[in-house]
């Protein structure tokens, strides 16, 4: 994976970085493994906005990735890395031995022609799939399922590493990429090795038109707004908020805590912090 940089003929190019995309194989995703989903523009089955800032951007269609690995001792042939417009990290495809084709995240170090596999009796290599309980302490893994056969939810952005650290009885002690340590259950699964794509984090877009693409819209500050629309709104010139700082509704913003109670949260040894 490589980063290349543009020469600088307007002020939008002047530092922008984009992918070398060297390690992509195949241009075309497989059309089996695509769905057509239409663009909600952040908003909920009425058609009220509830995410902001979204909409617009180039139309792709969705890779389903396979996060479940339920596939158990059925080896399968990586045959091609592909690009996905939906996620920071590369997919790869695969052909299993009995004919059936799926996506999975892209680890480190995945090269096409390469076996993969999932179960009990898979090797300890990048790629394959195992239980918790059976991956030694210290393995880098991704993919990293909170409910046994539900999929992975954990760690499946591009470069991102948790770190298995020790089993206790029927949890593994696992080190987050936040530094959060958590408890997971021994049997649920996780892939071994490092998400690919490594070099993700340091992508300058340099323009605001790159993002438009991306479907991201502009972001408003409070303080640029008039007093009817924000509450640090109005004043003469740069003006200090004179208040606590909030949202666009009036609610507490900037450091006060948003996170709901999980049921999961009784699990959690440490959290993240500096």
């Amino acid at each position: 994976m490589g980063i290349k940089s543009y020469n600088p003929t307007s002020p939008g190019r002047r530092g922008m970085s984009g992918y070398t995309f060297e390690e992509i194989t195949r241009d075309k995703p497989e059309k089996s493994l695509t769905i057509s989903v239409k663009e909600k523009a952040g908003r909920n089955f009425q058609g009220k906005v509830t995410v902001r800032h979204r909409g617009s951007g180039v139309k792709h269609k969705l890779r389903t990735v396979d996060f479940r690995r339920d596939k158990i001792d059925i080896p399968a042939r990586v045959a091609a890395i592909e690009y996905d417009p939906n996620r920071s990290a590369r997919i790869a495809l695969l052909y299993y031995v009995d004919g059936e084709k799926r996506y999975i995240l892209a680890p480190l170090g995945l090269e096409v022609g390469q076996t993969v596999m999932s179960g009990e009796k898979a090797e300890i290599k990048p790629g394959n799939t195992l239980p918790l309980k059976l991956i030694p302490s210290g393995t880098p893994i991704h993919n990293i399922e909170l409910n046994r056969g539900k999929g992975a939810q954990l760690v499946r952005s591009a470069g991102t590493a948790a770190q298995l650290m020790v089993k206790e009885g029927q949890y593994a002690l696992i080190r987050m990429p936040s530094g959060e340590i958590r408890r997971v259950n021994a049997e649920c699964m996780a892939t071994i090795g490092q998400v690919g794509n490594v070099d993700h984090q340091n992508i300058t877009y340099g323009k605001a038109g790159r993002r438009r693409l991306m479907g991201w819209r502009p972001t408003v500050r409070g303080s640029a707004m008039s007093p009817r629309n924000h509450p640090h709104g109005g004043g003469e010139g740069r003006s200090p908020r004179g208040m606590n700082p909030k949202t666009l509704w009036g609610k507490p913003a900037l450091g006060k805590k948003t996170r709901q109670p999980k049921p999961s949260d009784k699990l959690i040894v440490k959290r993240r912090g500096k």
